[in-house]
Parts: C-alpha cells; structure tokens; sequence
C-alpha cells in the first residue's frame, strides 16, 4: 500500500486552467500508481479550464460544488458526486458558473513516455 496524506499533497500547476488550485493526491512518486494519478482541483467561481484536449482519457468527479461542462456546443451540469468520463481527443471546456467553490476528483492515466 502506498500511503499519502492530505496534507502531503503538493499542489501543481494545470495548463489552461484558471481561477483553480490543483493538488496532486497520488502519482509521479516512488511508490504510488503505475498507470494513472488522482488530483484534487478547486474552482473558484468563474473558474475552469479550456477550451483543449488530451491524446488519452481523464474521469471528473464532483465532490462538492457544480461544473458545466461544454462539449461540442452541448452543456452538462456536473453536481455533487455526478461524474464524467472525457474520451481521448474530445475538445472541453469546464466552467464553474456558480458562486461556490467546485471541489473536483481528477483521475487521469500518465502520459504516454517519449521514445
């Protein structure tokens, strides 16, 4: 097992994001996952992040709080433990239209290595 406490976790800094403060809660450590890393974001109202893409898929999960979520043109509403499922490639944006902070689970496989 590979352990990891909360006040441990260092916070980073994700491309395109605003008005967010990320912190890594597992991954790119000795010792933790292999395949993914898990991080906790915190939007600020008006805060969110894109319009962009990645080559490989990412999981969102409310904790607290909302987030739109705007994919071709159609808005989703993302509330308290609802959860998404961003394919590869698909173009996003996230949006934090609410007056509260939007606590949000973000799983996300590594990248894949440069050969």
């Amino acid at each position: 097992m590979h352990l990891k406490r909360f006040e441990d976790a260092e916070t980073y800094e994700a491309p395109n994001h605003f008005g967010v403060t990320g912190l890594r809660l597992q991954g790119f450590e000795e010792g933790g996952p292999e395949n993914q890393w898990v991080g906790l974001s915190q939007f600020l109202p008006n805060g969110g992040a894109g319009p962009d893409s990645t080559p490989f898929e990412k999981v969102y999960v409310v904790l607290d709080g909302e987030m739109t979520v705007i994919i071709d043109g159609e808005e989703t509403v993302l509330r308290k433990f609802d959860s998404c499922t961003i394919a590869p490639n698909e173009v996003r944006k996230i949006e934090n239209r609410s007056n509260l902070v939007c606590t949000m689970l973000v799983v996300i496989p590594y990248p894949p290595e440069a050969s």
